[in-house]
């Protein structure tokens, strides 16, 4: 135990402690899909809620969430862990499937579901895609889920007018509403804790020219604008609650002081979901009342409350590579890919895990990428947009692509279970770095519709 203080202590029973164990080889993936109503209308929420109705008939998901007008926005199976959801609103569709050793397990299971669900839409002229912002969100309908916990967010989100320029704050609170992820979760040993978050973190540039899939702006200048949609909203008021790390840990103990340093936005009392000022957990656990927000049915009133150390369960956490309370380490800076390579960014991550010291070696003693002084989080910003920077060398960084992806196969095939197919997407994106989303921006400059994008990053 390294920790002293009783906030020290909570936060290492609940971060470190489930890392304590040795590293298994299991593999968490949720993948985040828009929904897309063909006729350039709204989705149509009933015909949401009757592709529900329809799912849970064909599949034995035993575990229902209803909302507050009683429709079901959630179902997971007690047999697999697989969850079907709406994650924010009824415009996007999420499943989440249980910890398997075998991505190939995973896989089918996902086909499975994915071709029935896409089958039931099209009847009503709507479909899932694989894109990491809804292609048609300015038709759909605005409207989180009706529960205390999405109506506590978007409020939450929508108050970022009352502070200021002290961040540059986007006009999209509603975010959330078209914003799409790949997200994957894999163990870590406590040991391992610190490298593993600072070697993924300096890869975190390289990906994005791998995975971005948020395009975004008239003139389709940002390649993955996921980042900047958390990065400056009300998530991003204390930047160590998102984006990459700007330091590099050097023990389990700086891991810990950063968490206490990262903000608290939520918590619930009784039935009530409360919100107020993102404050860091050190301040938050010194003030004797805080006053937050809450709907009562009717508007906004306020309560005032008082700190306890249970609250630490409400810390939300969006850095792009995060460690959880499930002693797992999740990788979620990647935007919903095409659906044929939807394994692929588990594939990328399972592999590398196992190759964490060639990882972390080939890194530290790269110049393609970390030779002019640019710090990860900077490389990562301008590789998202458009336009090759003047500073990086094409070919060099084509090459450190080709080897991270090589450290990667090799990893999969020290796991044993032929995962590396899901892998060969990737060498072609390396060798032209050319992401989905530059290859749709192309594409529609070109010629192409979006329409066309719909229908190509939706086949399975």
């Amino acid at each position: 135990m390294i920790a002293a203080t009783p906030l020290d202590k909570a936060i290492y029973q609940k971060y470190i402690e489930p890392t304590e164990r040795k590293r298994r080889s299991h593999v968490g993936v949720e993948f985040e899909l828009p929904i897309v109503n063909l006729k350039k209308e709204p989705v149509d929420f009933a015909v949401i809620h009757q592709l529900t109705d329809a799912f849970l008939k064909q599949f034995p998901f035993d575990q229902i969430s209803r909302d507050d007008e009683g429709h079901i926005n959630a179902a997971a199976s007690s047999k697999t862990g697989d969850s079907l959801s709406y994650d924010c609103s009824y415009n996007t569709l999420e499943l989440s499937f249980g910890v398997e050793d075998d991505l190939s397990v995973l896989h089918r299971r996902f086909t499975e579901y994915y071709t029935f669900l896409q089958e039931q839409l099209q009847r009503s002229h709507h479909m899932l895609t694989g894109m990491g912002i809804n292609p048609y969100h300015e038709y759909n309908r605005k409207e989180p889920i009706p529960n205390g916990r999405y109506r506590m967010l978007f409020h939450h989100l929508q108050s970022y007018q009352n502070y200021g320029d002290v961040i540059p704050f986007h006009t999209h609170p509603d975010f959330g509403l078209f914003s799409c992820a790949s997200q994957v979760q894999l163990d870590v040993e406590r040991d391992d804790i610190p490298e593993t978050l600072n070697t993924f973190n300096r890869l975190e540039p390289l990906k994005t020219l791998l995975f971005a899939n948020s395009l975004w702006g008239e003139q389709h200048t940002l390649l993955c604008s996921r980042d900047q949609f958390w990065k400056n909203s009300l998530h991003g008021l204390n930047r160590r609650n998102v984006d990459l790390y700007e330091v590099e840990f050097q023990s389990v103990a700086e891991v810990v002081d950063y968490l206490k340093s990262m903000s608290l936005y939520c918590v619930e009392r009784g039935d009530k979901y409360l919100n107020f000022r993102p404050t860091p957990l050190e301040t938050y656990f010194a003030f004797r009342q805080i006053t937050g927000e809450y709907f009562d049915g009717q508007g906004y009133q306020t309560l005032a409350f008082t700190p306890e150390l249970e609250d630490l369960a409400y810390l939300r956490s969006f850095k792009l590579v995060d460690l959880t309370f499930r002693g797992t380490i999740e990788y979620r800076s990647i935007c919903a890919q095409p659906v044929a390579e939807i394994m692929a960014p588990a594939a990328f991550h399972a592999g590398l895990a196992e190759k964490l010291p060639e990882l972390t070696q080939l890194l530290a003693e790269d110049t393609a990428l970390y030779g002019s002084g640019y710090s990860p989080i900077a490389l990562r910003e301008r590789l998202n947009q458009r336009g090759w920077p003047s500073f990086l060398e094409k070919e060099k960084i084509s090459k450190l692509l080709l080897q991270v992806l090589s450290l990667a196969e090799d990893g999969l095939r020290k796991r044993g279970k032929g995962e590396e197919r899901f892998l060969q997407s990737l060498y072609r994106r390396a060798e032209q770095l050319k992401s989905p989303a530059l290859e749709m921006a192309e594409g529609l400059e070109s010629g192409k519709t979006v329409e066309d994008y719909i229908i190509a990053y939706a086949k399975p």
